[in-house]
């Protein structure tokens, strides 16, 4: 009920309202006078009324009480609803603060940089955490199933008497249904984010390898009753140790078999070796441990030769028990093929290779000691191989059907690593140039050799009488201790490295170096340096540069690259024609790898351009051919030198006066012949420079050289005195002077060389037969001319001209124009 309609109730009654309704009533019920037959009825209307009246004032009083009573309950009720509507009021601004406050809280923590994760954020990774908990739980149970399984897997083996891995198979069983229900049957490097799969796995191998480790320390054990490591005496071992350990080796092959078949051993790096040899060659590796490994005198990086012979000592102790005990071990199994010795050297190469990974990066800044310890492995390999140690009859060995492997060698472990073999070859091009700088800078290194100083099987036959430098020699014995520093390499393709990068640079440097001095030498020499003084710092015409080259001193210069040059080249031939340098000059030319090398370096030959072509040359024939080039230059050099100094001094001679005369010495002309002293000089300086070449150079060069140059001397003087004499003509006297100088100077060098006439005589003969023509007389002379100007045939001619000079070798025409330089010739 609303306030308006209670306070309509409260009004007081309407009076005119009231009668108004009282008159329509009774004007509605008595409307005529006739109506009004009974005062009865007006009495009993009036008195209803009345009574309706009573009843009403009762209802109204009692109404009005009820409505005071109302009045009075609404009023307090309505005081009591105002205070609960202002608590209402409080509690709801109240709330709208908290609200307000818990709406900031809901605020992302991104909205402002220094405002912390709200509570939402918080519920929300605690939800994470949760999450994650759960499945972490779930992993854990997972791992710890699988550990107790492992547990029980090396109990059952620890406590049985007998190989039972039943509990292991059950821990396969179980990560095989693990990987199967996270549906990854693939192995756990394609799914990396499983790692529960990969922890699952090595707990498979670690379980394998702790069984493993228990029958082997039950072998251990047994092996210590043995007197195992050290050597054992088979014979005079107890009978029930000796049947301890076979028992124990049997176990442990019995386990190898059984991981062969229950086992994946594909996913295994490298084959595994025999499980009972592996457990005795750990007491071998401790023991190498404590001498090599640690802080006692014998761990020194500089011997590496000393934990090598350990190792091979090892092996070469042990072979007779693993020959006659452990090959017949294996005999009554299915390894019967597995040779016992070859295993054990096998599976001890892993320790000598841990030590070498161990210390080689500490050894590359040290380029001495690398070296020595590649050769010590180098050593090592070649003892192993020597003792019979190959990879057939080893758990190393291809399988059927595979090609057939050999051991490629401990020195692999350095050789195949790109970064160490480099270092080791650049450290031994370091120490190789260093010693040729220290060979060609020494104060005698260009000083030749009084002595051979070495075998004659080192040289051939033709160049033993060669006497070279000091430093050739030198050179020789260094290209040749390279040679064995790399000759035991395995792999062509190193050796090929090594003859490029170690080898042939120092030929090149020493062809070189013998090329710049010939070079030097022309340049001091040369008509410009005699003909402008002081120019390149050499003084004048009569300095030091002149000195340098003139002489036997020069020619002594130019002899020293000469037999540098020969004798480096001989000795390149003997080396081409080497068994080690033929094999490797045919890999070369097999191989499209090292053609390709080869190809590329001028001072080696060309490689034939298929394998199908036969191998012709050897790896050292462009050298050959570059040295030869020297020596050639050389010798040529050498001619010049001196028949252009013997020519020089004949100048004067040729255009002096001939009142400068000297008795002629050890001629064949008659004693009134006279020769000038001007003569002596060329004639001295002759007999010195081939006195010097005979006591230098081999005979076979000194021949050729001397050929040379008498022929060129020969040439020049028959030219100069008696071919081109200009008008003048020659007097017989004259022509009898010219024959005894022809004779003087075949004699000078016949005492120069000591050798017999007729092999001096030769290059002087045309000079010869020159004078001999010009200074015939008498019937002779008459003779001579009557036949060549004649019409005496060719044969009477010849016939004559072998009467009066032997063997003549200039023909008709020219001997007419010789006999016309006599005054006396009026043909």
């Amino acid at each position: 009920m609303t306030s308006v309609q209670i306070r309509t109730l409260r009004q007081p009654p309407n009076v005119n309202e009231s009668n108004a309704r009282a008159l329509a009533y009774l004007n509605e019920t008595y409307k005529s006078l006739d109506d009004l037959d009974g005062e009865a009825d007006l009495d009993d209307l009036v008195e209803q009324a009345r009574q309706k009246m009573e009843e009403l004032d009762a209802k109204l009083a009692h109404s009005q009480s009820n409505v005071d009573a109302v009045i009075a309950q609404t009023r307090d009720k309505a005081t009591e609803q105002l205070h609960t509507a202002q608590e209402l009021s409080l509690l709801r601004h109240s709330l709208a603060d908290e609200l307000s406050y818990l709406s900031g809280e809901l605020v992302s923590s991104l909205s402002g940089p220094e405002e912390g994760p709200t509570l939402l954020e918080d519920l929300e990774a605690l939800h994470r955490s949760l999450k994650e908990l759960e499945s972490v739980k779930g992993y854990v149970q997972v791992i710890e199933h699988a550990l107790r399984l492992s547990e029980a897997a090396v109990q059952q083996v620890r406590s049985s008497s007998t190989v039972s891995v039943t509990e292991y198979e059950n821990l396969q069983a179980f990560v095989a249904s693990v990987a199967a229900a996270c549906g990854k049957v693939e192995s756990v490097a394609s799914q990396p984010d499983l790692h529960i799969l990969a922890f699952l796995e090595r707990v498979v191998e670690r379980t394998w390898r702790d069984i493993k480790g228990t029958l082997s320390t039950t072998l251990l054990e047994a092996a210590e009753k043995l007197k195992w490591p050290t050597k054992v005496e088979y014979a005079s071992v107890a009978p029930e140790d000796r049947k301890a350990f076979e028992d124990a080796f049997f176990n442990l092959l019995k386990l190898q078999t059984t991981g062969e078949k229950i086992r994946d051993t594909s996913k295994l790096k490298s084959k595994e070796g025999l499980y009972p040899i592996q457990t005795l060659v750990q007491a071998v590796a401790l023991r190498f441990k404590f001498h090599f490994e640690g802080t006692r005198s014998t761990n020194r990086l500089d011997k590496p030769e000393w934990y090598f012979t350990h190792v091979v000592n090892e092996s070469h102790e042990h072979r007779p028990f693993m020959e006659s005990v452990v090959q017949a071990l294996l005999s009554s199994t299915e390894y019967r093929t597995v040779n016992a010795w070859r295993e054990f050297t096998l599976l001890l190469l892993p320790i000598i290779e841990r030590k070498i990974r161990r210390t080689i990066p500490a050894l590359l800044s040290h380029p001495s000691i690398l070296a020595h310890t590649i050769y010590q492995a180098l050593a090592f390999d070649t003892a192993l191989k020597d003792e019979g140690f190959d990879l057939p009859g080893t758990t190393a060995a291809p399988a059927n059907g595979e090609e057939t492997r050999h051991w490629e060698g401990i020195s692999e472990v350095i050789l195949g690593k790109k970064e160490w073999f480099e270092a080791w070859v650049e450290g031994e091009r370091k120490f190789a140039m260093d010693q040729y700088f220290e060979i060609i800078s020494a104060p005698d290194a260009w000083l030749i050799a009084d002595d051979d100083g070495e075998d004659e099987g080192d040289t051939r036959p033709a160049d033993r009488e060669l006497r070279p430098t000091n430093s050739a020699r030198r050179v020789k014995a260094l290209v040749e201790q390279v040679t064995d520093r790399y000759s035991p390499l395995p792999e062509y393709s190193h050796r090929t490295r090594f003859l490029i990068v170690v080898q042939l640079p120092l030929l090149e440097s020493y062809h070189a170096r013998i090329a710049s001095s010939l070079d030097a030498f022309e340049t001091l020499s040369s008509t410009f340096m005699r003909a402008v003084p002081g120019a390149l710092g050499t003084g004048d015409g009569r300095g030091d540069g002149r000195k340098l080259t003139a002489g036997v001193e020069g020619v002594q210069r130019l002899c020293k690259a000469l037999v540098s040059a020969k004798y480096l080249a001989g000795a390149m031939e003997m080396w081409g024609e080497d068994l080690f340098f033929l094999e490797l000059w045919a890999e070369i030319n097999r191989r499209a790898n090292l053609r390709t090398k080869a190809e590329s370096i001028p001072s080696l030959p060309k490689p034939n351009g298929t394998e199908d072509e036969p191998l012709e040359g050897t790896i050292f024939e462009e050298l050959v051919r570059h040295y030869h080039d020297l020596v050639d230059r050389a010798e040529e050099m050498i001619v010049t030198c001196v028949s252009g100094e013997v020519e020089s001094g004949l100048k004067p001679h040729l255009q002096g006066s001939p009142s400068q005369i000297t008795p002629a010495v050890g001629s064949e002309a008659s004693d009134d012949i006279a020769l000038a002293q001007s003569l002596l000089g060329p004639l001295a300086l002759l007999s010195s420079h081939i006195a010097f070449l005979r006591g230098t150079l081999p005979r076979g060069t000194v021949t050729s050289l001397y050929r040379r140059i008498a022929a060129r001397l020969s040439t020049h003087l028959l030219q100069r005195q008696v071919l081109y004499r200009g008008r003048a003509r020659a007097t017989l006297q004259e022509s009898k002077t010219v024959l005894a100088e022809a004779e003087l100077w075949v004699e000078t060098c016949r005492v120069a060389l000591k050798e017999e006439r007729g092999r001096v005589e030769a290059p002087w003969r045309p000079f010869l037969q020159a004078a001999r023509l010009l200074a015939a007389e008498g019937d002779t002379w008459v003779k001579v001319v009557n036949t060549t100007f004649g019409m005496a045939s060719d044969g009477e001619w010849e016939e004559v001209m072998l009467d009066t000079v032997g063997l003549c070798e200039f023909p008709r025409e020219e001997v007419q124009g010789i006999l016309r330089r006599r005054e006396d010739c009026e043909r």
